[in-house]
């Protein structure tokens, strides 16, 4: 039985990567590339959804641990979901407009604070 600990560290592991593969992104895009330019597309592509992954596998693994996926979650699990899935959103967008490029790398920060904040307090 994988211990708390160990499913914390594979969250966390999971989403440097994900900051990382986006920030790879957010900076190819700003600097003028294209998704067809991207020489590393495929790792790329496969170290983001490995990340998503990983970070569902860690973050769900916690909740099983804590003895929380019996019956409905709480409220505080879904706003850790949404930001789960706004943050590829705005990943996938950095291609399309340069703007969101930037978008992405003042937002990534924000929300992974956001994400956190909510995994500590747990206000909802």
């Amino acid at each position: 039985m994988i211990s708390y600990q160990v499913y914390k560290i594979i969250h966390l592991v999971g989403m440097f990567t994900l900051f990382t593969v986006l920030g790879g992104i957010a900076l190819h895009a700003l600097n003028g590339g294209t998704r067809a330019s991207n020489t590393g597309r495929r790792l790329i592509g496969i170290m983001h959804g490995v990340a998503l992954f990983v970070i569902l596998l860690g973050g769900f693994g916690m909740l099983a641990r804590l003895g929380m996926v019996q019956g409905m979650l709480p409220g505080w699990v879904f706003a850790k979901i949404a930001i789960w899935i706004t943050l590829p959103v705005l990943g996938l967008m950095a291609y399309r407009k340069p703007a969101a490029a930037k978008l992405l790398l003042v937002a990534m920060p924000l929300l992974g604070g956001l994400a956190a904040w909510v995994a500590l307090y747990k206000p909802f």
